[in-house]
């Protein structure tokens, strides 16, 4: 899934357009061989031009080969595999990279879970504790500001829990971010 992200698939395709390069440096090496050919007719008479003693044909090959160029074939290669390494460099320093971003994702929605679910225990201990309040009140036992307290103790937990939620939904868009995009199986190169 990491594959599809874009920077991973530009600096990949940088690498092996590298990885070509050394290739094309190294076929500097060898000789130039051209073979040519030709064939046709003819003839002084216009009835006898398609005749087999009309006919005729050429062959021929030529090899060429640069016996000094002053090293410089030989650093055109060098510098094509130091440009292909630095490039499997990046390669391996954005994958990396990636596999970090996704790290921290995956470790990001733990935490969350992990604060979501003691946030909502949270949540259901103030309503224990305001309904205490409630029935205290209903039977005299205290005043209102006990049932106030406990409801500012209730809703501050709500927001805190639904703020989590929010986080974790956030999260998750930057692991898929992270992955490279959709889960959908039909956007898969």
């Amino acid at each position: 899934m990491i594959e599809r992200r874009p920077d991973i698939s530009a600096v990949e395709r940088r690498t092996a357009a590298a990885n070509a390069q050394i290739g094309i440096a190294i076929s500097a090496f060898y000789p130039n061989v051209v073979l040519t050919g030709g064939g046709g007719f003819e003839s002084t008479n216009i009835g006898t031009l398609i005749q087999g003693p009309s006919a005729l044909w050429s062959l021929g090959a030529q090899a060429t080969q640069l016996l000094f160029d002053a090293g410089k074939r030989r650093a055109i290669t060098d510098q094509a595999r130091h440009n292909y390494e630095a490039q499997a460099s990046t390669y391996r320093a954005t994958v990396l990279g990636a596999f970090n971003e996704v790290e921290d994702r995956l470790s990001d929605l733990r935490v969350l879970g992990d604060e979501a679910t003691t946030e909502q225990r949270a949540v259901t201990a103030a309503q224990h504790s305001l309904d205490l309040s409630n029935q205290r009140y209903k039977g005299g036992a205290t005043n209102y500001l006990e049932v106030l307290v406990a409801e500012n103790t209730l809703l501050s937990n709500q927001r805190t829990s639904t703020d989590l939620v929010t986080r974790q939904f956030a999260a998750s868009v930057g692991l898929i971010r992270a992955l490279g995009g959709g889960w959908d199986v039909t956007q898969l190169p």
